[in-house]
């Protein structure tokens, strides 16, 4: 007879129709008999863990972890770890500016080399607009072009990029719209290569947190600001602080997109093993939690969500990952790739399920005369 935890976890995959040992791409194989009480014992960061060790295989993760999710079958699990991280997040700053640039040092330095490998052309590591796009570097493209329509970008206007990454947005904007573009962001081997890339355009890097950064410094206030896929690691704690910033920097009659990652319903805490090994001290908005922080300063003009293209976005990145590891094996090892493949995968079934969200959001300080026409 199988062990209460066994069994426990055998009926709830029943009921998502996967099978331990089974053939199908969403089954999965155990290879060591203590992975089912781990589970239940440690919840999502067991899950992740003993994914890393080699305790159980799965060819499809994103599959098995869309099937999961749409049968809500995390919420059966005691997570006590994701509970401890809610309250942590409620009684300490978890993304205070000392501790703001530890994820740069984690994730984001990692090397660029690495990422563009698994990004493509655009270096752009957030979700791609895949409306009419065939390819990767299609739909990056077509996310730059839409977030620059969105602002209404003409020449010489003047553009900050709240969280810049490798300046794929800047490099579009100042390219295709003859802007003039100011980026920050807490990784330095971001800065170095994006202004190395960005050598010949009027593009600017600053290494700062957007809390000590000075507009009037980089000849603020902007005609636009743009932040893209920074704000999951504000925290909600920090969201007014953050758009008090955004309505510094930015002229009256300005506009603002924002473009983030969110869940589905208000309340505090991540994913354990999320914010252990990819994202520390990272955060995901609800909707609700970024309209309570703006709109005493901003009229929310448009909101936008085409969160399924992440799935998609994640599912290209993965494909890269896969083709260009050979390169990294030896640099970053065995341990890290099953790590870097699940944390894709997983993100990809979270998408698929519509766990998680996509939003564009553009503000606009005193609102848009005459309204703001939407751009598709």
């Amino acid at each position: 007879m199988p062990k209460r935890a066994e069994a426990t976890i055998r009926e709830w995959l029943q009921e998502i129709d996967v099978e331990i040992g089974g053939v199908r791409p969403w089954d999965i194989t155990v290879h060591h008999p203590d992975f089912f009480d781990r589970v239940l014992a440690k919840g999502s960061l067991g899950l992740g863990e003993s994914y890393m060790d080699g305790w159980w295989d799965c060819d499809a993760l994103d599959e098995l972890i869309a099937r999961a999710l749409t049968a809500k079958l995390d919420e059966r699990l005691r997570d006590w770890r994701r509970a401890l991280l809610a309250m942590q997040s409620v009684l300490i700053n978890l993304q205070s500016r000392s501790r703001a640039w530890e994820v740069g040092r984690a994730h984001y330095d990692l090397g660029s080399d690495f990422f563009a490998a698994m990004l493509g052309q655009t270096m752009a590591y957030s979700c791609g607009y895949w409306a009419n796009a065939a390819t990767l570097d299609e739909a990056q493209e077509a996310k730059l072009d839409l977030i620059c329509r969105k602002l209404g970008l003409k020449p010489g206007m003047r553009l900050l990029d709240v969280g810049c990454g490798w300046g794929s947005l800047m490099r579009f904007a100042a390219e295709r719209y003859g802007v003039t573009c100011v980026g920050i962001t807490i990784s330095q081997d971001q800065a170095r290569f994006g202004q190395e890339q960005c050598r010949d355009l009027p593009v600017t890097f600053v290494l700062a947190d957007y809390r000590e950064f000075d507009p009037a410094a980089y000849g603020g206030p902007f005609d636009r600001v743009a932040s893209v896929g920074m704000f999951e690691h504000v925290g909600v704690r920090n969201y007014p602080a953050f758009f008090r910033a955004v309505r510094r920097a930015l002229k009256a009659d300005g506009l603002f997109l924002l473009h983030t990652i969110g869940k589905r319903k208000p309340g505090r805490g991540v994913d354990p093993w999320i914010e252990k090994y990819i994202f520390p001290n990272g955060e995901l908005p609800a909707l609700s939690d970024i309209a309570r922080a703006a709109e005493p300063l901003f009229v929310i003009e448009d909101v936008h969500n085409f969160g399924a293209d992440y799935d998609k976005t994640l599912m290209a990145w993965y494909e890269r990952f896969e083709a260009a590891w050979p390169r990294f094996a030896a640099r970053y090892g065995k341990r890290f790739y099953r790590m870097w493949r699940y944390y894709l995968l997983v993100c990809a079934g979270t998408f698929r399920a519509r766990d998680s969200q996509l939003w564009q959001i553009v503000l606009a300080p005193e609102g848009v005369s005459g309204g703001y026409c939407r751009v598709a």
